[in-house]
């Protein structure tokens, strides 16, 4: 498979009135065609930023994105212009957000919104076959009564409904590559398995790449054909879904399948990682893990660990990871 999007040393700080945050720091990251990556991690490890800053959404300032290489389909992305970053979002890439009530325009209604992704990037002129497009969408994501709801505004719309209309919304126009931020967060358990069916559905009838931002080790599970796990702004460890769940080559990894309840084991507890992520404002020295790791020696104090290819396409930053193996 080719290679569709390429990061490759990306850096992001916020510049505040107290402090520079340093939220992500030389993230390297390649997604194939067609592919599921699932980027997780705990709250504030960057996975957001991370995906925010390929489409170029983060406010400059306060953020200062720099990066070697930010790549989509061979196109550096970091000097387009905002009318060239325009015909990309919604276009060949579409976006799921975190939050639908906040994504969406709460005075034009569902439909609407839609039928403007695809004016943007088709025919300007046809209204009417927009308009229809959207409604075409809205049953194609399970939308009941798709005609009708389509005249519907946000606020008329459950959460699992109006979390299908923006994956709606980001299939509209064939997308190569889909961002999906936490698409599951918000929802209970129920409407989580649905909207992670539509999301199956959605790759499928696009046969879009997909990067699924989410802590959700479970989604990940389910869905995801390779990891990256982030921690403190960067990539401490990347694998196929398979062998991470099962032979995990980072202690961070470790500590939070450990902290997943499971049904093939029986145990009395869980073991929470114990502490908490790292101020980015102040990272600590060497491994940012190492306050919360139970492997970390003198070296992991004072040096921080590369990421290491080691081999059948597995990375780790971890000094000590051939004892975990």
């Amino acid at each position: 498979m080719s290679v569709l999007l390429r990061i490759e040393n990306l850096s992001v700080d916020f510049h505040t009135d107290d402090a520079v945050v340093h939220a992500v720091d030389g993230v390297d990251l390649e997604v194939h065609e067609g592919e599921i990556v699932a980027v997780v991690g705990e709250s504030g490890s960057g996975k957001t930023v991370t995906a925010m800053s390929v489409l170029r959404l983060l406010r400059e300032p306060p953020a200062r994105v720099s990066a070697d290489t930010l790549a989509f389909r061979g196109q550096d992305l970091r000097g387009l212009s905002p009318r060239q970053l325009r015909a990309i979002r919604g276009g060949p890439v579409g976006m799921i957000f975190q939050d639908p009530m906040t994504a969406l325009n709460p005075v034009l209604s569902i439909g609407e919104q839609i039928a403007e992704a695809v004016l943007l990037h088709q025919d300007r002129r046809d209204g009417r076959a927009a308009r229809a497009r959207a409604v075409q969408l809205l049953a194609l994501v399970g939308v009941p009564d798709a005609a009708h709801r389509a005249r519907q505004y946000p606020h008329e719309f459950s959460g699992g409904m109006r979390q299908r209309a923006m994956i709606a919304m980001a299939i509209a126009n064939d997308p190569d590559l889909i961002i999906a931020d936490e698409p599951t967060t918000a929802l209970d358990v129920t409407i989580q398995a649905q909207v992670l069916q539509l999301l199956r559905k959605a790759q499928r009838e696009t046969g879009a790449a997909t990067i699924l931002i989410t802590h959700d080790l479970g989604v990940v599970a389910e869905l995801a054909d390779r990891v990256v796990v982030m921690y403190a702004g960067r990539v401490v460890e990347t694998a196929e879904v398979h062998a991470l769940f099962g032979r995990p080559r980072h202690p961070y990894t470790l500590g939070l399948l450990a902290s997943l309840p499971r049904m093939d084991t029986e145990t009395d507890r869980l073991d929470p990682i114990p502490g908490n992520p790292p101020n980015m404002a102040a990272p600590p020295p060497g491994c940012p893990f190492h306050p919360r790791c139970p492997l970390a020696r003198d070296v992991c104090r004072t040096e921080r660990p590369a990421l290491l290819d080691l081999g059948d396409g597995r990375r780790s930053a971890c000094h000590f990871h051939e004892e975990l193996a």
